[in-house]
């Protein structure tokens, strides 16, 4: 009989995964993960969010490239642990491609952006994800997203297969 861990991370641990800090670091909690495979996060969207003074003032709605970067910041998440890698201050994940982009719903202040992200595939440094962002069981937001780690040093550079 095989048993499976629940595996979490707090806002401590993510913060010592992902050098993004606020007002930019858009991932609250992870649920749950599964090395090489799945990522579960939650971002608690809240009205004392930066964005929504501009976005709008009359209709607070979170913005669609935001979205997109608290999946990517979730699939980072799911990298690192799958290479067993915990980053330090030259490493920096960069996107590739984003491909199949669609806003289904808004997602506005009180809502829970729920992000479920799956490794599609690894190759040359390229990293393919499926990402799903949903609010009370409807989608918000998919997207598949590529991403690569490099060193800060490297940035300049193109990537693997450029």
């Amino acid at each position: 009989m095989t048993t499976t861990e629940n595996k979490t991370m707090d806002i401590c641990e993510i913060k010592s995964y992902l050098p993004h800090r606020y007002p930019l670091l858009l991932v609250d909690r992870v649920i749950s993960y599964e090395e090489g495979k799945t990522i579960t996060a939650i971002k608690n969207v809240t009205v004392n969010e930066e964005f929504f003074n501009g976005h709008f003032p009359h209709k607070p709605v979170m913005p669609g490239v935001l979205m997109i970067e608290a999946m990517a910041q979730t699939a980072a998440l799911l990298s690192f642990k799958t290479m067993n890698l915990k980053p330090d201050e030259n490493s920096v994940v960069y996107f590739v491609g984003i491909d199949g982009a669609r806003f289904k719903r808004p997602v506005g202040p009180g809502d829970q952006l729920r992000m479920d992200v799956e490794i599609l595939r690894n190759a040359r440094g390229i990293w393919k994800y499926k990402a799903v962002g949903t609010v009370d069981g409807q989608v918000a937001v998919e997207a598949e997203l590529m991403c690569t780690i490099r060193s800060a040093t490297d940035a300049s550079q193109p990537a693997a297969g450029q």
